[in-house]
């Protein structure tokens, strides 16, 4: 039975629902399947583009990511050489095609869950809360994904990913539509969790607490080898930067990973319990 909240109460908690992203969030530490198709689509376009260069944007809907590379100085002037004139509109579904193909085949090898993930999502539904999820990439990639990952244990309540709504980050439309998958309400009673701006921005559109995560993410952009290997100084120094990044961006909270996220949840409903909404 769904409990009935009125809008001429201030709602004081807890938290009912939590929205979290899937790669460098809850799968794929490092994010790698959301990059090496976005490398692999340039790459069939013949240009060449660097990881560094094909992480910018991500986060995004593929075809804003598309977007969002394509205006990097240094890939025009790769495009340039290769072509001879801009990337025109044309090019861009040629890219987004091929970066589809790479994605929807290759997602399923990128499912392997963060550290802590089960231990986390167990500890929250134990407290009775819904796992929803959101996705940057289209349904065939997503479908893929949520089929390896339910091998690994791990199975969201709701699934919505840009495709199923009018636009993806920072449009607040996936997010909105977890709530309606869910039966959940209002939105201060929901969580969203992920690992970009435009993560952060999709949840702060959207009304909820938002919640960023680095050591996993795809913006720091290590695998769990690397930042296991990187001198423990200089890994701590690239995660403080990106949680000055991510708080800069809005981020009510900043965690390293997942494994944090029921220890947020309990500070969150402390603030709700107090009358504080996001």
């Amino acid at each position: 039975m769904v409990e009935i909240f009125s809008r001429a109460n201030r709602f004081r908690g807890p938290v009912r629902a939590v929205i979290l992203d899937w790669g460098g969030t809850v799968v794929d530490f490092g994010s790698f399947g959301n990059v090496e198709p976005i490398i692999e689509g340039f790459k069939e376009n013949w240009v060449v583009i660097s990881a560094e260069e094909a992480r910018r944007g991500i986060g995004l809907s593929t075809w804003d990511h598309i977007g969002a590379i394509l205006r990097q100085e240094s890939v025009l002037e790769n495009w340039n050489d290769v072509y001879g004139a801009p990337p025109s509109e044309y090019d861009m579904r040629k890219i987004f095609m091929s970066v589809e193909n790479f994605s929807s085949a290759s997602a399923g090898m990128h499912a392997q869950p963060v550290p802590g993930l089960p231990e986390s999502v167990s500890l929250l539904r134990e407290e009775g809360i819904r796992i929803g999820s959101s996705s940057s990439r289209g349904f065939q990639a997503v479908d893929a994904l949520s089929e390896a990952a339910r091998e690994f244990g791990y199975s969201p309540d709701s699934m919505v990913c840009s495709t199923d709504v009018p636009g993806g980050r920072p449009f607040p439309w996936m997010c909105f539509q977890n709530a309606i998958n869910l039966e959940t309400y209002p939105l201060e009673s929901m969580v969203k969790i992920g690992d970009t701006v435009p993560d952060i921005q999709e949840g702060l559109n959207a009304g909820m607490w938002t919640v960023a995560v680095t050591k996993t993410s795809g913006e720091l952009g290590m695998s769990l080898e690397e930042a296991g290997r990187t001198d423990p100084a200089e890994l701590g120094m690239r995660i403080s930067r990106l949680e000055k990044r991510f708080l800069d961006a809005g981020a009510h909270f900043v965690i390293e990973g997942v494994w944090d996220c029921p220890r947020i949840i309990q500070e969150i409903n402390k603030l709700l319990a107090g009358g504080e909404r996001p």
